[in-house]
């Protein structure tokens, strides 16, 4: 069983607010109370802010639940601390109940009401109004409080999430930007989707107590893209091996926009893949065959000579897309090219050549297909076919189901989906990736692995984080040609992080067996 298929153990998962209240109840059905897990909840946004600040005046903004229950215990945590804290509520002290009025309780301070004038003096403002369960948009003191922290520009430290930002979809009804986040036991898709991600801030998870059991009854399909994932599936180099055995990917090369092909052709080769080529227009030989050492660029004048590329079952992986152009002459190669059943990546015009016609392609995907939007081209695609309104998760997962492909739709929280509903948020990506040709270099990462036998789920995500990290290995001043000439150090450090993984289990084996 491959690693994407088997991931269980559900250290990245993301959890809705549904499955986290399911997961809190069955943490209190294994014997802990509700003031207790509250307790646990609390305590770790006051550490928190003890490890990052020095003591200053503190205001911490409680709403009527569970959120502003965990926002009592971290006040009297602080003030046992000897931190100035003072705690402002939303609702009358007398209407809470459950845990959060046991909380209440043991705060020995005054309880304002909460309101804009609440913020006067205040150094840090604790937002644990509303957690990620809220599903209408803040009103009331509760958004003029907030709105008013956003006006003096007060640092805020959210619990759960800002309130007012939707768990489940990352979208904003009114949420303050914080700069820190303190959720328990699993982020939610909201941490990781946009604007949530910019107004999260740093996110900590707490360990609250809650049972790894808890996954035998709570099934995500949502998860943080992350090479615990997919990095046991990465192509692996043999010894007796030789470049034909590491898979040969085919680009169809545009003509008189050269760049994009080649940028996912280098791309693919860095990846790993044996061999590239480029089948490239007679008379744009010359460009391509200049700027290209170790990728091989074959002249293609007629249909018949793309037909005869693509009976050489040696080709592994097919991308079309980059540079191609829309019209009559791409959707023709796009048809040929998914008629050999072969893995292959849809980037770009391969996308939007389609748009008046989307079924035709989709019925002719007949093996492994990635596709790679960016909102634009996804729109043109899928627009009659998916409610473009709805959040990204919710249009990724749909355009996969409609299409049988897997969907990358690209963008600073790109998700990739598959057509069963698993689905992966990336959050590696860094700003210097909003740069011309980087979606090149992505499509040519894709068609790497996939040539090399990865499978497209892992693939597709594979390459996303990769993307990622190469920029952010880089660091300012980003152009997409340096991305590929990064991934030896992403490789170097996977490997490293794999050996240490590796020890410390045999250093836990060993003593467990001494023991």
């Amino acid at each position: 069983m491959s690693q994407v298929e088997a991931m269980l153990d559900c250290r990245t998962a993301l959890l809705t607010a549904a499955q986290m209240a399911q997961a809190d109840a069955l943490t209190l059905a294994s014997g802990i109370s509700a003031a207790a897990l509250m307790e646990n909840a609390g305590r770790p946004v006051a550490q928190a802010i003890q490890a990052r600040w020095s003591p200053r005046p503190v205001l911490v903004l409680c709403g009527p639940g569970s959120n502003g229950g965990d926002g009592f215990v971290a006040a009297r945590r602080l003030a046992e601390a000897g931190w100035p804290v003072r705690v402002a509520l939303l609702v009358p002290r007398e209407t809470l109940r459950g845990a959060a009025a046991h909380h209440a309780a043991l705060w020995r301070g005054p309880v304002e009401p909460l309101t804009p004038a609440a913020l006067d003096g205040a150094a840090l403002v604790v937002d644990a109004i509303f957690g990620a369960g809220l599903s209408r948009a803040l009103d009331g003191a509760a958004a003029q409080t907030l709105a008013e922290s956003a006006v003096r520009r007060l640092t805020v430290i959210a619990v759960d999430v800002p309130s007012g930002l939707m768990g489940d979809t990352g979208v904003d009804l009114g949420a303050a930007p914080a700069v820190l986040t303190v959720t328990c036991f699993r982020k939610k898709p909201g941490h990781l989707l946009q604007p949530g991600r910019r107004l999260c801030g740093e996110v900590v998870v707490a360990d609250i107590g809650t049972p790894a059991a808890v996954f035998e009854q709570v099934r995500p399909d949502t998860f943080e893209n992350d090479p615990s994932l997919w990095a046991r599936d990465l192509p692996v180099l043999q010894a007796d091996g030789n470049k034909y055995g590491r898979g040969h990917a085919l680009v169809w090369g545009g003509w008189p926009t050269t760049g994009a092909a080649r940028l996912a052709a280098r791309a693919a080769a860095r990846v790993g893949a044996g061999l590239v080529t480029v089948a490239v227009p007679e008379v744009a030989l010359p460009v391509y065959a200049a700027a290209l050492t170790s990728v091989m660029v074959s002249p293609v004048s007629r249909n018949e000579d793309l037909a005869a590329l693509l009976a050489d079952i040696r080709y592994s992986g097919l991308l079309i897309g980059p540079g191609a152009g829309a019209g009559t002459a791409t959707r023709a190669r796009v048809l040929a090219m998914l008629k050999t059943g072969r893995a292959a990546v849809l980037d770009a015009d391969a996308l939007s050549t389609f748009k008046e016609d989307p079924q035709s392609l989709f019925g002719a995907l007949l093996g492994d297909c990635v596709l790679t939007p960016h909102e634009g081209e996804f729109a043109r695609l899928f627009d009659g076919m998916v409610d473009l309104r709805s959040d990204k998760l919710a249009r990724a997962r749909a355009a996969a189901r409609a299409s049988g492909a897997i969907v990358v739709l690209k963008g600073s929280d790109t998700v990739i989906a598959a057509p069963d509903g698993r689905a992966f948020i990336n959050a590696n990506a860094p700003p210097t990736l909003a740069t011309a040709g980087a979606g090149d270099v992505l499509a040519g990462l894709v068609l790497g692995l996939l040539a090399q036998g990865m499978a497209p789920l892992g693939a597709a995500a594979a390459a996303v984080w990769l993307h990622g990290a190469a920029a952010d290995h880089f660091g300012p001043g980003l152009l997409a040609e340096d991305l590929p000439d990064r991934l030896p150090a992403v490789f170097r450090r996977l490997a490293r992080e794999a050996t240490s993984r590796h020890r410390a289990a045999l250093s836990t084996d060993a003593r467990e067996g001494s023991s």
